[in-house]
C-alpha cells in the first residue's frame, strides 16, 4: 500500500483510543523512560533477584539489542523473528503482568548492508496520548502501530528520503513530542536535501505526513544511535542529541530550527545526553574534534546559541571513553560507564572522578537510577543491583545471565514500571519483581502555549510526492521565537520550478506526464517558508539523458552522485568519484506504491587497478546486480541474509555496455517472483531468464531504482521502466 494512500486511511479511520487506554505515571514509554535520561519515580522495587526463580515474575524465551518500553501495562520489544529466507524484524507486545504474547507485527528488511544479527537496534517509542507505538526497523522503515497492533502508516524513508543504513546497523530510536514522531540518521534525497548529512526529520503521529528536515552542520562520519532528550531551557524547548558528524546539537521541537551545536568528535555521537540544571552532560569516546586524545566527558551551556565553543564548556575529562552506555545524574553525581564496563562517578559541578566500580569488559547498555538504586548490566552478561554513596557504589545483588563462556550479553538498557524491572537479554527476557505496584499518577503536560510576535513560519507538509495531476494542501503555521506553535494563518502562496495550480495554499500538479521537482513556498508578514515537492512521472517511461545536463531531479540520492555526460556520441548518465560519498549510490526513481513492473537499463564499469566496479538496477525492492571484481550475477532483496540471495556466474568485460533487466510480479498466491537476465547491449535480448526467485515474505510494492558500486565510474544509459504485460 503506498504512503498516500495510508495517509489517507490514517486521517480518515484511525482508530478511537481504546476504553481501556489510560497513561499512568508508571510508563516508561521510550528507551531511556518517562524523562528521557533513565530515571524513574518508581518506589519498593527489587534489590535481589535470581535467574532461576528468586523474584522473578516470568522469562520470555526471545531477547534482543533494542531496550524495551512499557505502557498501560503492556511491554513492547523491537527485535527479530524467523531466520534465513524468512527472516525479519518485528515489534512484539506482551501483557507486563503476565508474559503473554498479546501480539506481533513483522516486517521485512530490504536494499539494506545491516547484516542478520544487527536488525531490532532501535527501541519503540509509545504516544501516551493515543497509546500508539512509533517504530524505526534497521532498513529505515518508519512505523505508527495502534495499540492493537493494527498498521497506520508507514513510510520508506530510504527510498522517499535517502536514508542511509550500513553494516553497524546502527539506527535511532524514535521520540513523541506533542503531534511529532522525530527520527534521525544521515540521508541524501533530492533538492536541497541531497547532499549527504545527519537530518532530523519529524512526521505528524497521526498521519506520517513529512512535518520538518534540518540538517545538522558537519560533514557526516558515522550512523549513530544517540537517544534524544527534551527540555526546558530558559523558556525555550530544546530537543538535544548526537549525531553523525561527530556533534550534540540542539533543535526546537516543533520546528526543527537549530539553536547550537557543539562538534567535538571525529566519528558520530552514540551516547544521549542528559542535564544538570541548564548544564548539558556529553560524551564520547572517539578522537576529539581539536585535539588528538580520544574521548571526553564535558559540561557545556545548554543557553548556547550557535556554535558552541571553549566558553561555553564549563569542565571537560579528556581521556573518558565512553562511547556507547549514556550517563544517568544521581543527586549530584553523573555516573557512566565507560567502553571496558567501568562504571565512574563524576561531580555534576566539577567533573572530578569519586568512584569507580567494574561491572565486566564491554559495555553497551545505560545504567538505570530508580529507587535510590542501578540497574546496570554487562555485555558479559552480568546484571547489577547497585546502592549509589558519596564514594562508592554498593553491590546489592550481581547474577550472571548464562555461563561465562556462553553469556547472556546485555545490549539493552532495563525499562522500570510499576514495581517491576523489565530486563532484556540478547536471549531472553526478564520481569525482575513478582508483585506489581498500584500505577503512578499520570502527570501529563500539554505543550506550552506560544505568545508573544511570530518569528517563524512552517509549510507541512514539508515533503511531498505526487502523480501528475494529483493536490496537495499545504498549511502556514506559525511560531513564536521559543518554537511554540501560535496559529495557522492565511498566507501568500507561490510555486518555485512546478508546474500547476495554486490556490490558497492548494497545489494541483499539471496533467502532463512529465517529472517534476520545485517548491511550494508562503509568506506571512515577513516570513516565509517552503515545502519540497516532487511530481513522478506514471509508468511507462524511458530515459535516454538526451538533452540533460544532469539526472531528473526529481530523482532520489541521485544529485551529486550523478552526472550526465557525452560518451561515443551519446549522453549517458555517469555514476562518479569524486569523494567518498559517491563510491557506492542508489537511486530511486519513482513512487514506492508502484508494482508488478520491469526495469531496464544498459550498464557499463570501469576497470582500474584490476578492479573493476559493480551496477544494477532495482524493481520492487528487489536488485539484480553485476558484481565486477566476483565476475556473478546476483538477484538479491537484502544482501547480507545470504539465503534469499540467487548468485549465478556471470563472466563480463570492463568498458563494454550490457543490457539488463528485471522483472518483478506479485502473484496469486501471496509468493512475489522477481527475475533477471543479462545480456550485450550490442545483441538480442535472449528468451531465457538467468536467475529467478519466489519470495515467501515477500515485498509487495517499492521503488524503481539504479545501484553502482566503485571507487570509479559506472555508467547508464536506456533505463526503461514499464507495467508488466
Amino acid at each position: 500500500m503506498s504512503f498516500l494512500r495510508l495517509m489517507v486511511i490514517a486521517v480518515l479511520s484511525l482508530p478511537a483510543v481504546p476504553a481501556e487506554w489510560k497513561p499512568t505515571g508508571s510508563d516508561w514509554p521510550e528507551a531511556r523512560g518517562p524523562f528521557r535520561d533513565g530515571r524513574s519515580l518508581e518506589q519498593g522495587l527489587p534489590e535481589r533477584w535470581s535467574p532461576q526463580g528468586e523474584n522473578l515474575a516470568w522469562r520470555l524465551p526471545f531477547g534482543g539489542r533494542s531496550a524495551p518500553i512499557v505502557m498501560g501495562g503492556r511491554l513492547y520489544l523491537q527485535t527479530s523473528a524467523g531466520s534465513g529466507e524468512t527472516l525479519q524484524e518485528r515489534v512484539v507486545c506482551v501483557d507486563a503482568d503476565t508474559g503473554k504474547m498479546l501480539w506481533e507485527h513483522r516486517f521485512n528488511m530490504y536494499l539494506s548492508d545491516v547484516p542478520p544479527h544487527r536488525i531490532g537496534w532501535a527501541s519503540p517509542a509509545g504516544d501516551p496520548v493515543t497509546g500508539n507505538i512509533y517504530v524505526l526497523g534497521g532498513g529505515g522503515t518508519l512505523l505508527g502501530l495502534s495499540r492493537e497492533g493494527k498498521l497506520l502508516w508507514q513510510r520508506s524513508l530510504g527510498e522517499e528520503l535517502g536514508m542511509v543504513t550500513t553494516h553497524g546497523g546502527r539506527t535511532v530510536s524514535p521520540v513523541i513530542d506533542g503531534d511529532l514522531v522525530i527520527v534521525s540518521g544521515i540521508t541524501s534525497g533530492w533538492g536541497d536535501t541531497a547532499r549527504a548529512q545527519h537530518r532530523f526529520l519529524a512526521f505528524d503521529k497521526r498521519s506520517g505526513e513529512t512535518v520538518w528536515i534540518t540538517a545538522t552542520p558537519g560533514r557526516p562520519f558515522d550512523t549513530t544511535y544517540s537517544t534524544p532528550t527534551i527540555a526546558e531551557i530558559n523558556g525555550t524547548r530544546l530537543l538535544i542529541a548526537g549525531a553523525g558528524d561527530g556533534g550534540v546539537h540542539a533543535l526546537k521541537p516543533q520546528t526543527g530550527e537549530l539553536v547550537w551545536s557543539f562538534l567535538t568528535s571525529k566519528r558520530g555521537i552514540n551516547t544521549g545526553v542528559v542535564l544538570v540544571g541548564n548544564q548539558v552532560i556529553v560524551s564520547h569516546s572517539e578522537e576529539n574534534y581539536d585535539t588528538s586524545d580520544m574521548g571526553i566527558l564535558a559540561s557545556i551551556d545548554a543557553t548556547a546559541r550557535g556554535k558552541v565553543g571553549p566558553e561555553q564548556i564549563k569542565w571537560a575529562v579528556k581521556g573518558f571513553l565512553g562511547g556507547f552506555s549514556s550517563p544517568v545524574v544521581v543527586g549530584k553525581q553523573i555516573l557512566q560507564a565507560d567502553n571496558g564496563a567501568n562504571l565512574h562517578a563524576f561531580d555534576a559541578n566539577t567533573g572530578r572522578q569519586l568512584w569507580q566500580l567494574n561491572l565486566g569488559t564491554i559495555q553497551k547498555a545505560s545504567p538505570v537510577y530508580a529507587d535510590g538504586k542501578i540497574y546496570v548490566g554487562s555485555e558479559n552478561g552480568r546484571f547489577f543491583i547497585l546502592k549509589p554513596h558519596a564514594d562508592r557504589a554498593e553491590v546489592l545483588d550481581d547474577d550472571q545471565l548464562g555461563a561465562e563462556q556462553t553469556p547472556e550479553a546485555i545490549i539493552a538498557s532495563p525499562a522500570v514500571s510499576q514495581g517491576r524491572v523489565y530486563l532484556v537479554t540478547m536471549d531472553a527476557v526478564y520481569a525482575i519483581g513478582k508483585t506489581r505496584k498500584p500505577p503512578l499518577a499520570y502527570e501529563g503536560r500539554a505543550l506550552p502555549a506560544g505568545s508573544g510576535p511570530p518569528a517563524h513560519l512552517q509549510v507541512t507538509p514539508a515533503d511531498v510526492i505526487l502523480k501528475p495531476g494529483a493536490a496537495a494542501v499545504f498549511r502556514a503555521r506559525l511560531f513564536d521565537a521559543q518554537g511554540r506553535f501560535l496559529r495557522e494563518e492565511a498566507a501568500e502562496w507561490t510555486l518555485e520550478q512546478l508546474e500547476g495550480t495554486l490556490s490558497g495554499g492548494r497545489f494541483q500538479a499539471a496533467a502532463d506526464p512529465v517529472g517534476q521537482a520545485g517548491k511550494v513556498k508562503a509568506a506571512v508578514g515577513g516570513l516565509s517558508g517552503t515545502a519540497a515537492v516532487r511530481v513522478m512521472r506514471p509508468l511507462p517511461w524511458s530515459e535516454e539523458f538526451t538533452g540533460l545536463s544532469a539526472p531528473p531531479p526529481e530523482w532520489v540520492n541521485a544529485t551529486g552522485k550523478f552526472a550526465v555526460r557525452e560518451m561515443e556520441g551519446n549522453h549517458v548518465l555517469v555514476k562518479l568519484a569524486d569523494n567518498p560519498f559517491t563510491k557506492r549510490a542508489r537511486a530511486f526513481l519513482g513512487l514506492t506504491s508502484w508494482s508488478d513492473y520491469t526495469i531496464e537499463a544498459d550498464v557499463r564499469a570501469a576497470e582500474k587497478r584490476r578492479q573493476m566496479g559493480d551496477g544494477g538496477v532495482v524493481a520492487q525492492r528487489y536488485a539484480l546486480v553485476l558484481f565486477g571484481n566476483h565476475q556473478r550475477l546476483e538477484l538479491q532483496s537484502w544482501q547480507p541474509e545470504t539465503k534469499r540471495t540467487v548468485q549465478k556466474r556471470f563472466p563480463w568485460k570492463a568498458n563494454t555496455w550490457y543490457r539488463m533487466k528485471l522483472e518483478v510480479r506479485n502473484l496469486s498466491d501471496g509468493k512475489t517472483r522477481a527475475r533477471g537476465k543479462v545480456w550485450l547491449a550490442a545483441e538480442a535480448e535472449p528468451a531465457e531468464w538467468l536467475v529467478e526467485r519466489l519470495d515467501p515474505i515477500p515485498n509487495r510494492e517499492g521503488s524503481p531504482g539504479l545501484y553502482a558500486d566503485a571507487p570509479f565510474e559506472v555508467y547508464f544509459d536506456n533505463v526503461k521502466v514499464s507495467w508488466n504485460p
